[in-house]
């Protein structure tokens, strides 16, 4: 008997470990789900990069942070990669309202076989989690832009993320692109579901 039996080709191991990618509009149920869901989390908010970093995209007077250029796409990929091989990873401590980077903390996955990665930006890591084997689904959270607008901003005053005008002003050109930004989501690979949909979902994944 040869070593042939076990020479498994790299494309067909299943990690222990899958990675749910988890996008939607700011205020679209992201953070609520992944509570319910109970799973490990990866904040993906948390990889973006420092409001002074050298050619930050702006938009409404202040920094774009809808732009996938104010985030750290290889840093976000990287700690997912970690999480699948190894069941670990440090991962940044961003600051909304200063926007900037704080400190690390560590994301374990410990007995689960899923992390839930969240974020507006999910969606550009698609295709190279697919292709390195641990995606175990994608997905676009919608409901309507109206309900989204206001638990944005509800969320967003509480926090005092930004001064009052800034935020009805940002929320107010989200509320137009909404659609867009569904439609570009999807091209890339995450199935548009509503809240309830993606939880039962991802709960099937789980067991």
């Amino acid at each position: 008997m040869t070593d042939a039996l076990f020479d498994v080709p790299p494309e067909a191991r299943r990690p222990a470990v899958r990675i749910v990618l988890l996008t939607g509009p700011s205020g679209s149920g992201k953070s609520a789900l992944t509570r319910r869901l109970g799973l490990p989390v990866v904040m993906l908010d948390d990889f973006y990069r420092d409001a002074d970093h050298p050619g930050m995209p702006h938009a409404y007077g202040i920094v774009d942070w809808d732009d996938p250029a104010s985030w750290d796409h290889e840093g976000a990929l990287d700690a997912l990669r970690a999480l699948a091989t190894t069941g670990r990873a440090e991962v940044p401590v961003y600051d909304i309202p200063s926007s900037r980077r704080t400190g690390t903390a560590v994301v374990e996955t410990g007995d689960e076989p899923l992390v839930v990665a969240e974020g507006v930006f999910a969606a550009e890591l698609v295709a190279a989690c697919r292709a390195e084997g641990f995606l175990a689904d994608a997905v676009c959270l919608v409901r309507p832009r109206l309900v989204t607008f206001w638990f944005r901003l509800l969320r967003d005053v509480a926090e005092a993320r930004k001064p009052l005008p800034t935020l009805l002003r940002r929320g107010w050109g989200l509320l137009r692109a909404e659609p867009t930004l569904v439609r570009r989501w999807t091209s890339l690979g995450c199935r548009a579901a509503t809240p309830a949909q993606a939880e039962r979902d991802i709960r099937l994944i789980r067991r």
